[in-house]
């Protein structure tokens, strides 16, 4: 993996690392931004927030709490008990059976959306700097076009980093 970083003291001049590199005409998917704490007021903290996360855990909840529902109902019917008179399928014991395989079905989706996520952005994984972790805020192009390099590392220079660091 080739990358190209530079290391920005506040978040203003991280910002305007990105747009500089978005003015290069460098693809946002390879934009790579870490920070030791978040900066949800500037634009390159929130590059990542558009996830389908959520609408994928009440899809989940959905089908799991349907099919627990649909479960109980036909163990009550294959099996039915007398009742006294009463339904063979009540609503109310069924219900919190539905409710929790509902947030189980949804906690499960979560879970494995999380996981399937982090393994998407592993290519960035290997680009790290420690003074990331005193504070500093990393922002590089992993894999940038040879002929955008010196106009990526340019870019960089002129938002205010000290120095720009090449990965072979």
């Amino acid at each position: 993996m080739k990358a190209v970083y530079g290391l920005y003291p506040d978040p203003d001049s991280a910002q305007r690392a990105v747009d500089l590199l978005r003015d290069a005409h460098v693809e946002d998917r390879n934009v790579v931004v870490l920070s030791s704490e978040p900066f949800d007021d500037y634009e390159f903290g929130r590059r990542d927030h558009k996830t389908i996360m959520p609408w994928l855990a009440a899809l989940g909840g959905l089908v799991c709490g349907v099919s627990a529902f649909v479960f109980v109902a036909f163990t009550q019917k294959a099996y039915p008990l007398p009742t006294g008179g009463m339904p063979i399928i009540s609503l109310w014991p069924n219900g919190i059976i539905t409710y929790e395989f509902t947030m189980f079905g949804a906690i499960l989706t979560t879970l494995i959306t999380l996981i399937i996520t982090a393994r998407s952005r592993r290519a960035s994984a290997g680009l790290y700097d420690p003074e990331v972790s005193n504070g500093k805020i990393l922002i590089g192009v992993v894999n940038p076009p040879e002929a955008l390099r010196t106009e990526v590392e340019e870019a960089l220079r002129n938002a205010g980093t000290t120095s720009v660091v090449r990965c072979p």
